[in-house]
């Protein structure tokens, strides 16, 4: 009776070059995963068209997997091997408020004025008129009509009087102790995290479990789209591990 495999599977990855013990960490929303097994074949001729023989020489086993959500643990474990710290930068995309009508320097105070510190990430025009959606300019001080200058570490947005009145939408970067960071730091080249990799499929109640003992990552992409969900990519190439172990194919059949 044949056996058939059907769906995404479930897919993990443990670090496997730090001391004690690790988490494994899951490939969350897996869309599918592809792992080939390269070799390359070495042909013997003599003098007829044919080779006499072959024999398969270098052999790799590289791989990707295609998923929805991945913690920052496993971004980090799985590629870059740096520092996980809690907290976290986050944005806040077209604040709005109407300046105050005065023929002095306007200041507005931002809604996370108390989480420094704070990055100006510009400011437009809001509003129906025909400035909509034109952007001001930075500047050390408000100088005149679409010029602001901006205070990271108090939050607070100064406009020219020549801006009574307008409409605006500010845009800034600001620190909650929420979340997780990876501070994306210079290495030295030959730095790189190893993980081992388990691949579980079940259909019908028979299972695959494929276990790659040593694997690196060489490539981590976060595609983003218009209309859909971001579909991380991560690529990978297995090795064997100090006993010269590669790893364990189980089957049902």
């Amino acid at each position: 009776m044949s056996v058939f495999e059907f769906g995404s599977g479930i897919l993990t990855g443990t670090r496997t070059d730090l001391a004690g013990v690790q988490t494994p960490r899951r490939f969350g929303v897996l869309q599918d995963v592809s792992i080939d097994f390269n070799g390359d074949i070495k042909m013997l001729f003599g003098t007829n068209q044919y080779p006499v023989d072959t024999a398969r020489g270098k052999t790799k086993i590289e791989g990707k997997a295609k998923f929805a959500a991945l913690q920052a643990s496993g971004y980090n474990d799985l590629f870059f091997g740096q520092t996980l710290a809690t907290g976290q930068s986050k944005y806040a995309y077209n604040e709005r408020t109407t300046l105050a009508t005065t023929t002095a320097a306007i200041s507005y105070t931002v809604a996370n004025a108390a989480s420094t510190p704070l990055v100006d990430q510009g400011v437009f025009y809001g509003g129906t008129g025909a400035n909509a959606g034109v952007q001001l300019t930075a500047s050390s001080t408000a100088s005149g009509s679409a010029v602001y200058a901006f205070v990271g570490s108090t939050g607070v947005y100064t406009f020219n009087a020549a801006d009574s009145a307008a409409q605006v939408l500010v845009n800034y970067k600001y620190q909650v102790s929420t979340g997780f960071n990876i501070a994306i730091n210079q290495q030295f080249m030959g730095t790189t995290p190893r993980f081992g990799l388990t691949l579980f499929q079940v259909f019908e109640g028979n299972q695959m479990v494929l276990d790659l003992y040593s694997a690196t990552s060489s490539k981590l992409t976060y595609p983003t789209r218009i209309d859909d969900y971001v579909i991380n990519e991560m690529d990978f190439s297995a090795f064997a591990n100090a006993a010269d172990e590669v790893g364990v194919w189980n089957l049902a059949q």
